[in-house]
């Protein structure tokens, strides 16, 4: 929707200034408030540049396309609903003052964004402050349950542990390598896999832990390092956390080396069907990816959000993809939540939140708990020539959010329980919330 400034008028003549002066103030002063509720605003916080565009701009498209498709049933509350749309730069200080002036200044009730955890550390201080929510829509590595964000992405128990069981059991792998960008997603995730692993009986020589910097390209030393480590005679598999656009130079120099899927299995946590969109996929055949949803997936309702999906982007090459789930996941809460509440205000929205339930796309119905998680199907897919991925295996059913990680001592007897204990870090021990 378009923002109007203002409205020329006729200069008044000096015997009428006074009068028309004076009730065009009473005018603008009485069209302002309503001006300001014509429209619930939505902020998106996507970065459309840098590093992270590659997976982020079509997050940015994805709303737009639920904020029209909501519009066309008449908005929420009988007011249509308008986007805001920023862009940090995928730069995670600019994050917090991309949130900030969404909120302070253009008056969001609900803000979607971020992807990497270090753009959401970074803005959560932001909406503490000025009480406002966000959904987050991307897989992370947990130990976090705050009050003014909803995660709708995956926690480690519902990507993570489920991918390293697969390749444990299914693909008989003995020794790992966990490679990832350098920040707190990859760092955290790791820690906990790699505690996991010793507990599962793997020896710490067995595995092998990378990390590179945002934008890495040069992956020649790495891949090679990768395939001595798994010349050892034991079966060897990646679990990669690499993000952004890195992946592209890094998947291509495996197949540059000859790391086939057969040999060296990589399963990641963030390439999914945008990513692949720019590769070629045929060295990569068999590879793996672990998410909650895959475009792939055959159910009438990821039927029809797909083809909305085409009609709307206009481009029947663009693809869909977990973390675009994710947000209609979320979307669709939220609007439960406004339409159950009778009111955008961020504390009965919070409130309302918990225990609400809509359709996912993988032919389920996913919940949003106590914790803000969201119940999750868990699918490894892998990697076929024209870029999506076959479905090799799926839990049963739908798989609750931990916010905190049984694998970690600090961790181990915490719970997030926003509605009986309103307390994101509770210690189901001492019956104390933490700090």
């Amino acid at each position: 929707m378009l923002k109007f400034v203002g409205a020329v008028a006729k200069r008044p003549t000096a015997r009428s200034w006074l009068g028309a002066t004076a009730g065009l103030a009473i005018g603008l002063a009485a069209a302002v408030p309503a001006k300001a509720q014509e429209t619930i605003k939505v902020g998106i916080l996507h970065s459309l540049s840098g590093t992270m565009a590659i997976s982020e701009t079509t997050l940015k498209d994805t709303m737009l396309f639920l904020i029209d498709e909501q519009n066309k049933k008449g908005g929420i509350l009988g007011k249509k609903l308008e986007a805001v749309v920023v862009d940090p730069a995928s730069d995670w200080p600019k994050f917090a003052e991309k949130a900030r002036e969404l909120i302070a200044k253009d008056k969001v009730s609900v803000v979607f964004g971020c992807w990497t955890s270090s753009s959401r550390k970074s803005v959560l201080p932001v909406f503490k402050e000025l009480n406002s929510i966000l959904f987050y829509p991307v897989q992370y590595e947990g130990e976090e349950s705050e009050r003014n964000v909803f995660y709708t992405g995956a926690a480690p128990n519902q990507q993570a542990i489920p991918a390293v069981d697969y390749l444990m059991k299914d693909e008989k792998v003995q020794r790992w390598v966990l490679a990832g960008t350098d920040y707190v997603y990859p760092r955290t995730t790791n820690k906990i896999l790699e505690a996991y692993l010793l507990a599962k009986g793997v020896k710490k020589e067995d595995i092998m832990i990378n990390y590179t910097p945002f934008g890495h390209s040069d992956w020649q030393t790495i891949v090679a390092d990768i395939k001595k480590f798994g010349s050892a005679g034991k079966k060897t598999g990646v679990v990669s956390t690499i993000n952004g656009d890195a992946n592209v130079p890094f998947y291509k120099e495996l197949g540059n080396q000859g790391v086939s899927a057969k040999d060296i299995p990589v399963v990641a946590f963030s390439v999914g069907e945008e990513e692949l969109a720019g590769l070629d996929t045929k060295p990569l055949l068999g590879h793996l990816a672990a998410w909650n949803y895959f475009q792939s997936v055959k159910s009438p309702a990821n039927d029809e959000f797909i083809k909305n999906w085409k009609t709307f982007i206009k481009d029947p090459k663009r693809v869909t993809n977990d973390p675009m789930e994710a947000h209609v996941i979320g979307f669709k809460m939220w609007v439960e939540a406004v339409t159950k509440a009778k009111t955008v205000d961020p504390d009965k929205v919070i409130d309302a939140l918990p225990g609400i339930k809509v359709p996912n796309l993988t032919g389920g119905t996913s919940e949003m708990l106590a914790n803000h998680h969201i119940t999750k199907p868990v699918l490894i897919g892998e990697i076929k020539a024209d870029g999506q991925f076959d479905v090799v295996w799926k839990t049963p059913g739908l798989v609750p959010g931990d916010a905190w990680s049984k694998e970690l001592p600090e961790s181990k007897d915490l719970i997030g329980d926003w509605v009986d204990k309103k307390c994101g870090n509770f210690n189901t021990k001492t019956n104390k919330c933490g700090a």
